[in-house]
């Protein structure tokens, strides 16, 4: 019965010690973990780097060769409040993602919508914006039409910028249509700009905008957007620190009603415009 007795405990004995072992192990997996973090990283360098493409009115200069629009507020503000700079890393948007996994940069705040395809490589925070894809048409190559179908046509050329979701969305909405991509927005609207495309098709509310621009060339067949996405912070997968942070700012921005005031004042007005023309 005693040698019974003194094999039960010598088992919790060593049952104790290989929890306490493990449990050590895995606060100092924790630990590496937190320190190796993007965030932590970040606030050690001191520099929030950002990156980011250029396209009215999420990010553009202005007049002095100045970044601004409502991405450059977002991340200037989340900068603001890490305590730390903000650096933004400007990035065609063909190679964002790449770009992001390499190290370039910390975080992709760029209008980026969430789809399976982006996410399988990175992870996206809570929404912080909602947008979706428009068209804005030429008047001379195209006049008079009205409903989406009107350009579905195997003789009408659409334009989108490569690697964005408005290039999906034409080739889901327009596939009769010859779509040609571009790596810039101001590249892919110059061709309907030059009457070398029929449509071009963009995050709203920027076809809206360019139609206001180029009243002569170009019109909005329909006011109403195709599609209807979210747009995220892209951060590294596995970094639950930096997306845990990201998403409690984005929470915090949203209940304080910052975020919605700075989408409107980039969105729903052209207060800004005096800045860029």
């Amino acid at each position: 019965m005693k040698a019974w007795r003194f094999i039960q405990v010598t088992a919790l004995i060593g049952a104790i010690m290989i929890f306490v072992v493990n449990s050590a192990e895995a606060e100092s997996v924790r630990n590496q973990l937190a320190q190796e973090s993007t965030i932590e990283k970040v606030l050690q360098r001191g520099v929030l780097k950002v990156g980011m493409d250029t396209f009215v009115p999420w990010a553009m200069k202005n007049k002095d060769g100045e970044l601004i629009g409502f991405e450059i507020d977002v991340a200037k503000q989340l900068a603001e409040d890490l305590g730390v700079e903000v650096e933004f890393v400007p990035t065609k948007w063909s190679g964002i993602i790449p770009s992001l996994l390499t190290g370039k940069f910390d975080v992709i705040i760029g209008g980026m919508s969430t789809t399976t395809e982006r996410n399988l490589k990175v992870n996206f925070t809570v929404p912080y914006n909602y947008t979706g894809q428009a068209i804005v048409a030429n008047r001379k190559l195209a006049p008079g039409l009205s409903t989406l179908e009107d350009f579905n046509r195997e003789d009408f050329t659409v334009t989108a910028r490569t690697g964005s979701t408005a290039a999906v969305a034409a080739k889901k909405f327009l596939p009769k249509a010859k779509l040609v991509l571009f790596d810039t927005e101001p590249a892919a609207l110059q061709e309907i700009l030059n009457d070398k495309a029929h449509v071009f098709v963009s995050s709203a509310p920027l076809p809206a905008f360019k139609a206001i621009e180029h009243p002569d060339k170009l019109y909005l067949p329909f006011e109403d957007t195709i599609t209807k996405e979210p747009t995220s912070f892209a951060v590294l997968k596995g970094d639950v620190d930096t997306l845990n942070i990201f998403d409690n700012w984005i929470r915090r921005k949203e209940l304080e009603g910052w975020l919605q005031e700075r989408a409107h004042h980039w969105f729903n007005t052209r207060d800004w415009a005096g800045q860029v023309e």
